[in-house]
């Protein structure tokens, strides 16, 4: 079969979670003996770079400056598509979200839905982001559309007039981290830890945890809440530490590389992940797949993807959140065999499994027999 990616993510990210995932499918479609080609032509992107020769059109830009986007956009669009149309692929898997298609049509438009945050949380956004009306354009326009969860999809029906039939749910793999060089001197304080990984916008919901930490003095006395990544702390997540009464010194903020980041999980007393909504929700993956207990929200695709495997916290209640978080953090029984169910859950999360059930995606629409029927 010939897939063919467009530009479109690849041109945005240098890194990222959209891209990571479409290159990874990639890696695993050319594995499996697929004819797999990557359409990108001035791109930024850094996972490229993991497929193997001959299958990326493009170049990779060392750095691209900010007001040569609006420039670079429009044309990598044009480029790619008289590339792809050249090609002639049997199908195009388009990388984001886009008002018209990035080929001529001559083939199916497959296109992947991660989340509904524009449409659930639309106030948190810039009115002038384009996003959210991209997004329906190319919903609408798809030949098929794959969702990330179930309860993603469920979202999105809920939001758009699609037929149940044209939509599809495949779960994520995810890279298991490297292991880490343990050489992060703030890691390797004596002080205990809850760890949390993610951006602080909103919906993510570092101030509910902020809450529930303050709401327990012994949390306060015994643990410190590091976040890694996601910026140093804004001013008003600093005024809102002041105003619970923590000690600033008791919530740091770190970044770092993937070594580090292996070993903030390794090391963590807890890892929670409080948010209120996730299309997916990878970094408590992560965590378990580091041997680290999980805290999760009960919301959206949380239950879905962690099983039985996390001590669920109801996010918009901040004393659900600091009950969960004590139970685990004050009962080795309890964590421990969460670190052992977090091992086998993660363990199921492959991209060869992603990558399998995508490309039995790809033949339905082509009418192409599925594996299971050319070998029956």
């Amino acid at each position: 079969m010939r897939i063919a990616f467009d530009s479109q993510i690849f041109c945005e990210q240098a890194y990222g979670g959209v891209s990571r995932y479409y290159s990874c499918l990639a890696e695993a479609f050319i594995a499996g003996g697929e004819d797999v080609h990557v359409f990108a032509p001035l791109h930024q992107n850094r996972y490229l770079e993991r497929l193997p020769p001959g299958r990326v059109s493009g170049l990779r830009l060392p750095k691209c400056p900010p007001r040569a986007e609006s420039i670079l956009r429009p044309l990598n669009v044009s480029l790619a598509r008289s590339r792809i149309d050249r090609w002639r692929p049997d199908l195009v898997h388009e990388t984001y979200y886009t008002r018209r298609r990035t080929h001529s049509g001559h083939c199916p438009t497959v296109l992947t839905v991660y989340d509904m945050t524009h449409e659930l949380f639309a106030d948190t956004f810039n009115p002038r982001d384009p996003t959210r009306a991209n997004k329906a354009a190319a919903v609408m326009r798809a030949d098929h559309v794959i969702c990330i969860s179930e309860n993603t999809r469920r979202d999105l029906l809920d939001h758009y007039d699609l037929p149940g039939e044209k939509t599809s749910v495949v779960h994520l793999g995810y890279d298991p981290l490297k292991p880490s060089r343990g050489d992060n001197a703030v890691l390797n304080q004596s002080v205990p830890y809850i760890l949390y990984v993610a951006r602080r916008d909103f919906y993510k919901n570092f101030h509910g945890l902020l809450r529930a930490y303050a709401a327990s003095g012994r949390l306060m006395d015994d643990f410190r809440i590091v976040a890694f990544g996601g910026g140093s702390l804004r001013q008003v997540e600093l005024e809102l530490v002041d105003e619970l009464g923590i000690d600033r010194s008791r919530v740091l903020q770190l970044g770092g590389d993937d070594s580090d980041l292996a070993q903030a999980y390794e090391q963590a007393s807890v890892f929670v992940y409080p948010s209120l909504y996730e299309g997916f929700g990878l970094p408590p993956l992560e965590a378990m797949s580091r041997g680290c207990p999980v805290v999760s929200s009960n919301s959206s695709s949380m239950p879905e993807v962690l099983g039985d495997a996390a001590q669920f916290c109801d996010p918009e209640q901040p004393e659900s959140i600091r009950d969960s978080l004590e139970q685990v953090l004050y009962s080795s029984e309890l964590a421990e065999a969460l670190v052992v169910r977090g091992r086998e859950r993660s363990a199921q999360f492959t991209w060869r499994r992603c990558a399998d059930q995508t490309l039995a995606i790809y033949r339905e629409l082509l009418g192409q027999p599925s594996v299971s029927e050319v070998g029956g």
